[in-house]
């Protein structure tokens, strides 16, 4: 799909408050509100614009501590990274999974719990007993210095 500046102007002001009604939104980026809905409803069917989600302030649900894990698998294989990701995605704590290169993990993962014990019960009883974890390094965060999800168009 080829955006003009309208399409780009849509999605930046949408990324900040996917919440705005379209007349809002329509006088924001200097169109009608008749075709700044059509141009939203295009960039929603073309999958440009994939959902619209609150953001939650973890903290204030007594979730606090977020850690990053770089997992190593025993095997490559399309299998056994299936089954891993499968297992993952089940798991409410993990926040993102990325498969990666150019470290000695095969994955990284953003995860958010409560505590230490919460951490230590995911760790051990959870995430090392998927089958092919070898082996698991954590760093936890100590803050977020930028908390961004919107994209740059």
């Amino acid at each position: 799909m080829e955006l003009d500046r309208y399409d780009r102007r849509i999605l930046e002001v949408l990324q900040a408050d996917g919440r705005l009604p379209n007349q809002e939104l329509a006088e924001r980026i200097g169109l009608s509100p008749s075709p700044c809905l059509r141009r939203v409803r295009a960039l929603e069917e073309a999958g440009v614009i994939t959902g619209y989600r609150a953001l939650v302030d973890a903290r204030k649900l007594g979730l606090s501590l977020m850690a990053l894990l770089h997992i190593s698998m025993d095997k490559h294989t399309p299998e056994r990274f299936a089954n891993f990701e499968k297992k993952i995605a089940a798991r409410p704590e993990v926040l993102e999974c990325l498969l990666i290169t150019g470290q000695e993990a095969d994955y990284q993962l953003k995860v958010i719990v409560r505590d230490m014990d919460a951490y230590q019960e995911l760790l051990l009883n959870r995430i090392t007993r998927i089958e092919g974890v070898t082996g698991v390094h954590t760093s936890f965060v100590l803050r977020r210095a930028l908390d961004n999800t919107a994209v740059p168009v």
